[in-house]
């Protein structure tokens, strides 16, 4: 499939995404506000700067666009049609990235949560549980350490 639109287009087009504050980080992030958590925003202080931190419970949550980080990568990846040596080593880095964060952030202690944007987008409410449900489990392990 090749592209419809003029290198100027496409070049606009990439222009406009955002690295920060996109729609699904928006959602998920007055979700959280509206059920009580509070948190930071994009994270300057920890490596991969996490969309949400949660840093009274070390909790990091990282909102991962679908074509960005690559979501079912083995389909996808065949797709691309349009400049491929660049996107899919390009995309493929990211993945890679997105994993030594992970590791690197688990290594200090902390919970690294991960939704896909279709997660964000179509199932909403299980990704806000799923932080609660991680925000009550840190809260008590930490009870559990100022008793001991």
């Amino acid at each position: 499939m090749a592209d419809d639109l003029t290198p100027e287009q496409r070049r606009k087009n990439m222009q406009a995404i955002k690295s920060k504050d996109t729609s699904i980080e928006l959602r998920l992030r007055k979700a959280l506000w509206e059920n009580g958590v509070r948190y930071r925003k994009n994270y300057n202080k920890l490596i991969g700067k996490p969309d949400i931190a949660i840093t009274k419970y070390k909790i990091a949550v990282f909102c991962d666009s679908d074509y960005w980080h690559g979501y079912d990568w083995e389909s996808r990846n065949q797709k691309i049609k349009s400049n491929r040596d660049y996107w899919v080593p390009k995309i493929e880095r990211n993945m890679a990235r997105d994993k030594e964060v992970t590791e690197a952030l688990q290594r200090d202690g902390w919970l690294v949560m991960r939704f896909w944007e279709w997660q964000i987008k179509k199932q909403l409410n299980a990704c806000i549980e799923s932080v609660l449900q991680a925000v009550e489990a840190r809260k008590q392990a930490l009870k559990g350490r100022d008793l001991l």
